[in-house]
Parts: C-alpha cells; structure tokens; sequence
C-alpha cells in the first residue's frame, strides 16, 4: 500500500470507528463534516492540484484529531482526561490541540496555495496572508459555532466544548494562531518554498 492509499485508509478508519456508538451523534456529524468535506475534496482536486506529500500527512492527521473528537466530543477524550492530573488542568484540553491544529493544518495549505500560483513573490507577504487566512477560518469557526449554540439551545454544549470556562472563544483562536505560527516557522526553517513547492 503506497502513502496515497494509506493516508485515506486511515482517515476512512478511523471515521468508521467514529461513527460506532459516538458520544452525541449531532455532535459528533458536526464535528466529523470537514474532514469528510476534506476527504472528497482532496482526491477530486488532486490532479489538478498536488500538496507536498508533508501537506498531506498534516491533513490526514488533522482529520483524524476531528473524528476522535466527535467519536467523544472535545470536552470528553479519554487520554486528555487522564492527562489531567499529570499535567495539573482543570479541564480537558483536548479542544486546545483541535484548535491548535485548526491553524496548523490551514496554514501549509494555504502557503502552498499561495506559492504554487505565484500570488505573492515575498515570503514576508505570504507568511503574513497566510496567517490572516488561519485566523480568518478560526474567526469563521467561532461565529459558527455561535450559530449553532443561538439554533440549537442547551443541545449544542457538547459542540461548545466551553467546559464553563468564559474566554474560551479567545483561547480557541490563539491556539489557532499558534498552530499556524509554529507551521509558518517549521517552512521557513526547512525552506519549504523553495524545495517542495518548486
């Protein structure tokens, strides 16, 4: 099995494992749909437009960090509960590392985006749109989530995953910024622009 099959079968894997006796099952279609979106859309577009096979890889893991998520909603991830106690939280942080990688993941698709079609000749300026497009997504996300909670009452907690704590919203998007920041940083260092998107 080639790396192009085994990045889809594991995502499709997992979302299978997903979907048997998740935790909330509305929340659970929530918060699996980008990744099922992600899923189709990738191998559609992938003639006419091929990531990095590290972008890909990011991808796969990102999808994976959704599924589980929705399998047990944020607030609920057995191994972050667990972490707890070591690592002295008062919540599960499990959110925290969706939403780190809610920048992370964006963040080299959207350099390559940039690059590959020539948008922006200054690394400066794209390492700067890039994380203006991350944050733009999380800011995007939030308001969606809004959304949902105005719709759907006490049924969309779960989706919220706040755990009762009041700057959630702002925690989520800097986690957000952080994750495309140490992206950003690791394709400078390893002058991604200029070896794998030439």
């Amino acid at each position: 099995m080639n790396r192009y099959h085994l990045m889809p079968a594991i995502v499709g894997a997992t979302l299978i494992w997903s979907g048997i006796n998740p935790k909330d099952y509305p929340t659970w279609v929530l918060e699996v749909t980008p990744a099922v979106i992600g899923a189709v859309l990738l191998p559609a577009t992938y003639h006419r437009f091929r990531f990095s096979d590290f972008a890909y890889w990011v991808m796969t893991f990102h999808a994976v960090v959704l599924i589980v998520g929705g399998h047990y909603t944020y607030a609920e991830v057995p191994l972050f509960d667990w972490l707890k106690e070591p690592m002295g939280w008062k919540r599960n942080n499990y959110d925290k590392l969706g939403h780190f990688m809610q920048g992370f993941s964006p963040a080299v698709i959207t350099a390559e985006i940039l690059w590959r079609n020539q948008v922006l000749k200054s690394h400066k300026w794209l390492v700067f749109l890039t994380l203006c497009v991350c944050m733009a997504i999380s800011a995007a996300y939030e308001l969606i989530e809004w959304l949902v909670a105005v719709l759907s009452g006490q049924s969309a907690e779960a989706f919220l995953g706040t755990q009762g704590y009041e700057w959630d919203t702002q925690a989520d998007m800097m986690w957000c910024g952080i994750g495309a920041c140490v992206m950003l940083a690791c394709l400078v260092w390893k002058k991604h622009f200029a070896t794998t998107l030439r």
